[in-house]
Protein backbone atom coordinates (compact mmCIF):
# COMPACT_ATOMS: atom_id res chain seq x y z
CA UNK A 1 0.00 0.00 0.00
CA UNK A 2 1.30 3.54 -0.95
CA UNK A 3 0.21 5.76 1.70
CA UNK A 4 0.49 9.60 1.06
CA UNK A 5 -0.67 12.73 3.71
CA UNK A 6 -1.57 15.76 1.42
CA UNK A 7 -2.26 18.41 4.15
CA UNK A 8 -5.87 20.53 3.67
CA UNK A 9 -6.81 17.33 1.59
CA UNK A 10 -6.63 14.11 2.46
CA UNK A 11 -4.55 11.11 3.57
CA UNK A 12 -4.50 8.45 0.52
CA UNK A 13 -4.02 5.03 1.53
CA UNK A 14 -3.39 2.97 -2.17
CA UNK A 15 -3.54 -0.65 -2.66
CA UNK A 16 -4.89 -0.09 -6.43
CA UNK A 17 -4.19 1.53 -9.81
CA UNK A 18 -6.72 1.06 -12.09
CA UNK A 19 -5.49 1.99 -15.93
CA UNK A 20 -6.98 2.60 -19.32
CA UNK A 21 -4.70 1.22 -21.80
CA UNK A 22 -5.09 2.86 -25.34
CA UNK A 23 -4.72 6.63 -25.11
CA UNK A 24 -2.98 6.26 -21.64
CA UNK A 25 -0.38 3.37 -21.38
CA UNK A 26 -0.18 2.55 -25.56
CA UNK A 27 -0.65 4.76 -28.61
CA UNK A 28 -2.17 2.75 -31.73
CA UNK A 29 -1.73 -0.25 -29.40
CA UNK A 30 1.89 -0.14 -28.52
CA UNK A 31 3.31 0.18 -25.24
CA UNK A 32 4.74 3.67 -24.84
CA UNK A 33 8.66 3.78 -23.57
CA UNK A 34 9.56 3.81 -20.25
CA UNK A 35 5.66 2.34 -19.07
CA UNK A 36 6.76 -1.31 -18.67
CA UNK A 37 9.84 -0.27 -16.21
CA UNK A 38 7.49 2.08 -14.24
CA UNK A 39 4.44 -0.49 -13.94
CA UNK A 40 7.21 -3.10 -12.67
CA UNK A 41 8.73 -0.57 -10.06
CA UNK A 42 5.05 0.57 -9.05
CA UNK A 43 3.79 -3.22 -8.88
CA UNK A 44 6.04 -3.38 -5.85
CA UNK A 45 3.93 -1.06 -3.70
CA UNK A 46 0.41 -1.45 -4.95
CA UNK A 47 -1.97 -3.91 -7.48
CA UNK A 48 -2.13 -2.78 -10.64
CA UNK A 49 -4.97 -2.85 -13.29
CA UNK A 50 -5.10 -2.42 -16.90
CA UNK A 51 -8.82 -2.10 -18.87
CA UNK A 52 -9.43 -2.07 -22.11
CA UNK A 53 -11.52 -2.71 -25.06
CA UNK A 54 -8.04 -3.98 -26.87
CA UNK A 55 -8.70 -2.17 -29.87
CA UNK A 56 -6.39 -3.07 -31.82
CA UNK A 57 -5.52 -6.62 -30.53
CA UNK A 58 -2.55 -6.41 -28.93
CA UNK A 59 -3.06 -5.46 -25.03
CA UNK A 60 -2.15 -9.05 -23.83
CA UNK A 61 1.41 -9.32 -25.78
CA UNK A 62 2.08 -5.74 -25.24
CA UNK A 63 2.12 -6.30 -21.16
CA UNK A 64 3.61 -9.94 -21.26
CA UNK A 65 5.84 -9.86 -18.18
CA UNK A 66 4.57 -7.25 -16.06
CA UNK A 67 3.06 -8.01 -13.09
CA UNK A 68 -0.08 -6.39 -13.95
CA UNK A 69 -4.01 -7.85 -14.11
CA UNK A 70 -5.40 -7.48 -17.83
CA UNK A 71 -8.66 -7.27 -18.33
CA UNK A 72 -10.56 -7.22 -21.32
CA UNK A 73 -13.74 -5.31 -21.50
CA UNK A 74 -16.83 -5.38 -23.99
CA UNK A 75 -16.84 -2.61 -26.43
CA UNK A 76 -20.33 -1.39 -24.85
CA UNK A 77 -20.83 0.34 -21.44
CA UNK A 78 -17.28 0.50 -20.88
CA UNK A 79 -17.15 3.47 -18.89
CA UNK A 80 -19.71 2.08 -16.68
CA UNK A 81 -17.94 -1.21 -16.45
CA UNK A 82 -14.85 0.98 -15.38
CA UNK A 83 -16.17 2.56 -12.79
CA UNK A 84 -17.76 -0.89 -11.26
CA UNK A 85 -14.19 -2.54 -11.43
CA UNK A 86 -13.42 0.59 -9.59
CA UNK A 87 -15.93 0.26 -6.64
CA UNK A 88 -15.38 -3.88 -6.85
CA UNK A 89 -11.51 -3.12 -5.68
CA UNK A 90 -12.97 -0.21 -3.27
CA UNK A 91 -13.07 3.17 -4.61
CA UNK A 92 -11.05 4.57 -1.41
CA UNK A 93 -8.13 2.62 -1.67
CA UNK A 94 -8.07 2.57 -5.55
CA UNK A 95 -6.15 5.60 -8.14
CA UNK A 96 -7.07 5.50 -11.57
CA UNK A 97 -5.19 7.14 -14.76
CA UNK A 98 -7.09 7.90 -18.18
CA UNK A 99 -7.76 9.78 -20.85
CA UNK A 100 -11.02 9.02 -22.71
CA UNK A 101 -14.45 9.93 -22.22
CA UNK A 102 -15.10 6.41 -20.93
CA UNK A 103 -12.65 6.91 -18.46
CA UNK A 104 -14.87 9.78 -16.95
CA UNK A 105 -16.65 7.86 -14.11
CA UNK A 106 -13.77 5.58 -13.31
CA UNK A 107 -11.63 8.98 -12.51
CA UNK A 108 -14.49 10.53 -10.52
CA UNK A 109 -14.99 7.52 -8.42
CA UNK A 110 -11.25 6.58 -7.45
CA UNK A 111 -10.21 8.15 -4.71
CA UNK A 112 -7.44 9.81 -7.02
CA UNK A 113 -8.43 10.44 -10.26
CA UNK A 114 -5.05 11.49 -13.10
CA UNK A 115 -5.89 12.18 -16.65
CA UNK A 116 -3.56 12.11 -19.17
CA UNK A 117 -2.52 14.16 -22.29
CA UNK A 118 -0.99 11.68 -25.19
CA UNK A 119 -1.76 11.51 -29.01
CA UNK A 120 -4.85 10.86 -28.60
CA UNK A 121 -6.00 13.50 -26.90
CA UNK A 122 -8.21 14.31 -23.52
CA UNK A 123 -11.72 13.99 -23.30
CA UNK A 124 -13.18 17.44 -21.64
CA UNK A 125 -15.34 14.77 -19.43
CA UNK A 126 -12.25 12.88 -18.20
CA UNK A 127 -10.55 16.10 -17.86
CA UNK A 128 -13.59 17.91 -15.08
CA UNK A 129 -13.72 14.49 -13.61
CA UNK A 130 -9.93 14.18 -12.82
CA UNK A 131 -8.10 15.49 -9.75
CA UNK A 132 -4.69 15.78 -11.77
CA UNK A 133 -3.53 16.09 -15.05
CA UNK A 134 -0.49 15.29 -16.46
CA UNK A 135 1.55 15.63 -20.42
CA UNK A 136 2.84 12.30 -20.20
CA UNK A 137 2.15 8.99 -19.07
CA UNK A 138 5.75 8.74 -17.36
CA UNK A 139 5.69 11.34 -14.94
CA UNK A 140 1.78 10.26 -13.95
CA UNK A 141 3.26 7.07 -13.16
CA UNK A 142 6.19 8.36 -11.40
CA UNK A 143 4.27 10.59 -9.05
CA UNK A 144 3.50 7.39 -6.74
CA UNK A 145 7.30 7.00 -6.62
CA UNK A 146 7.57 10.85 -5.71
CA UNK A 147 4.51 11.97 -3.42
CA UNK A 148 5.96 14.75 -2.51
CA UNK A 149 5.16 15.92 -5.95
CA UNK A 150 1.74 14.90 -5.79
CA UNK A 151 1.48 16.95 -2.26
CA UNK A 152 2.82 20.00 -3.98
CA UNK A 153 0.07 20.10 -6.48
CA UNK A 154 -3.16 19.12 -4.57
CA UNK A 155 -2.19 20.82 -0.65
CA UNK A 156 -4.29 23.29 0.67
Amino acid sequence: MNEINIPGYKTLQIRHLVLDYNGTLACDGQILPGVKECLTSLAEIMQIHILTADTFGQAAAQVEGIPVTLTVLPPEDQHVEKANYVKRLGCEHTASIGNGRNDRLMLKVSVLGIAVILKEGLAAEALLAADMVFGDIVSALEIFQHPLRMTATLRE
